[in-house]
């Protein structure tokens, strides 16, 4: 296994990374955003309102999500299993 192997599988590493949680801070993002906006219109100040709608919002997408980022995880997984001897020979 050589240094550019080393660098390549953790460039994929952190890349599936970034894939896996891009759609749960979007979601949180957006909501934040939404939540942010209310409050700054209707002048409510309540700590709690900025983060139940996200939780929720980010569980939503959890369920929704999830199949596909178990997925990707997997695929990942699976491509570092399979070529195991080559890494490692």
């Amino acid at each position: 296994m050589n240094g550019e192997m080393v660098i390549a599988i953790a460039e994929r590493g952190v890349w599936i990374t970034l894939i896996i949680s891009l759609p749960l801070m979007l979601v949180a993002l957006v909501v934040g955003l939404l939540v942010s906006i209310f409050q700054a219109t209707t002048q409510i100040q309540e700590q709690t309102l900025a983060f139940i709608p996200k939780i929720i919002a980010v569980m939503v997408a959890l369920i929704f999500f999830g199949p596909w980022m178990l997925t990707q995880l997997v695929s990942y997984a699976s491509d570092i299993f399979t070529n195991l001897t080559r890494y490692i020979g």
